[in-house]
């Protein structure tokens, strides 16, 4: 491993420094982080959520999926589903080696603006994906689906980078609070620019675009596009500097890349098997994490009554909420620990959702506010995770870890709809004639709980990537 401007007792030093656990408390005074760097960080945060939030979430899958659209609901869901999951496949394989390369040539940061890049123009195209078209409407649904799968590719490897610039921002004693920091203006950024959206073309429609042929909804997606590229430049052109560069101009082949990635993963196993377990458990309750959001809107619709705009409202409370809640715990992360941030914030929202299916009798009520207790705990658990890998990886490494991170999630991406589907089925079975879609519930509440058990017996202290530094 080279580096710059190092000499040996300062590179011994170094190395004490960042191998040193610090999982647990930090007991170093809490510096500044509210600084450039740290801010311009942040800024692709929340900018990104223009991609997450109206992309893949809210508004243009649903106009993909909007029965009679392109075609009717079931076979848009269906066309959809495969080409989101070969998207999934892509990312799980190519993310560990995009990462891994950055690192070996410390090109972090023009990656990340690549990548990014990418998907900005994936946002930008999605304007021409219109029902009436040239091409039709079939088509057109396939060039739809493409694009959010390139979109979700890009996206991934672009935050594969944006998660490792983490280590190169700060010391990790003060990793939580600005972990919690990015992630909170995700959600706090893709809020603002829903409501936006909402009141200015797709409902109020204040700006007075037709709906014809989907027009409001295309250009909802080009100032989606433009509010993700303004908020990116900044760390785009100021990327933070790690402190261990390379100088590894090799032209490795794919078939290298793959190699030197299983060795890394036989050390993990060999030598730090707590982070593989680590990495096992955030994958299972990172699943379950997306499966709150994703459903949510679903069973409040189903089985609570809530009309669309109670749904909107309801999404926009939730993730301001979710927002709030991570840059708070933010600080409780430093304090404490990631790991018992990620404990209790599991252990509530296993006690919270529990609570929205036994009570869910007594009506839309019930989903308010146990619903939104339960988003409280959402952020600060991916935050959190995103922490406890950051304080563990040696510098020179962070693209290669995160790429494992990303991998891990991926693999398992399907437990949360599996389970949901199981459980709906089980509801059906139970059910008297009434509405059972509550049962869904459950199979989202098992996977947060099986994630909390998976991360329980994680000994921070032993969770260490020492030896990759050798």
């Amino acid at each position: 491993m080279s580096s710059t401007s190092n000499t040996p007792v300062a590179s011994e030093e170094k190395t004490k420094i960042l191998t040193r656990p610090v999982i647990e408390v930090a007991s170093e005074e809490k510096t500044k982080i509210l600084t450039r760097p740290v801010i311009e960080w942040a800024a692709w945060d929340w900018g990104s959520a223009a991609f997450n939030a109206v992309a893949t979430t809210f508004v243009f899958s649903t106009y993909l999926t909007s029965d009679g659209l392109f075609t009717d609901a079931g076979t848009a869901n269906s066309r959809l589903s495969i080409g989101l999951t070969v998207a999934g496949l892509i990312i799980a394989l190519l993310a560990p080696i995009t990462g891994q390369r950055a690192d070996r040539r410390g090109k972090g940061g023009v990656w990340l603006g690549w990548f990014t890049g990418v998907v900005v123009l994936s946002m930008l195209a999605m304007f021409f994906v219109a029902p009436e078209s040239s091409i039709g409407p079939n088509a057109s649904l396939w060039l739809g689906i493409s694009l959010l799968g390139v979109g979700n590719i890009f996206f991934e490897f672009a935050s594969v980078n944006y998660n490792a610039m983490l280590n190169h921002l700060a010391d990790k004693k003060d990793m939580g609070r600005i972990s919690g920091l990015g992630w909170g203006a995700g959600y706090v950024g893709g809020i603002v620019l829903l409501l936006i959206l909402y009141v200015g073309l797709i409902g109020p429609n204040l700006l007075g675009v037709s709906t014809d042929n989907g027009l409001n909804i295309r250009i909802a997606m080009i100032i989606a596009a433009l509010w993700f590229g303004l908020f990116a430049l900044p760390v785009v052109l100021h990327p933070p500097k790690p402190s261990v560069l390379h100088h590894d101009d090799s032209k490795e082949s794919l078939l290298d890349s793959y190699r030197m990635l299983w060795q890394t993963v036989k050390s993990l196993h060999r030598e730090a098997p707590h982070t593989l377990f680590f990495l096992l458990a955030s994958a299972v309750f990172r699943d379950g994490l997306a499966g709150v959001f994703t459903f949510g809107a679903i069973l409040a619709k189903s089985a609570f009554g809530f009309s669309a705009g109670d749904v909107m409202i309801f999404a926009i409370a939730a993730n301001v909420v979710a927002g709030l809640a991570t840059i708070g715990f933010g600080a409780l992360d430093d304090k404490i620990g990631p790991k018992k941030v990620i404990i209790f914030s599991l252990a509530s929202m296993v006690v919270f959702g529990l609570g929205v299916f036994f009570f869910h009798a007594h009506g839309s009520i019930v989903f308010w506010s146990l619903g939104l207790l339960l988003c409280i705990f959402v952020g600060p658990t991916q935050s959190a995770s995103r922490s406890f890998l950051g304080r563990i990886i040696p510098a020179g490494r962070e693209g290669e870890v995160f790429g494992l991170y990303a991998t891990t999630g991926r693999a398992v991406s399907f437990l949360a709809p599996f389970m949901y589907g199981v459980f709906l089925k089980i509801g059906k079975t139970q059910s008297t004639g009434g509405d059972y879609t509550y049962w869904g519930i459950l199979g989202v509440i098992l996977i947060l709980a099986v994630g909390l058990l998976l991360t329980i017996p994680v000994k921070a202290d032993k969770a260490h990537l020492e030896h990759l530094e050798k």
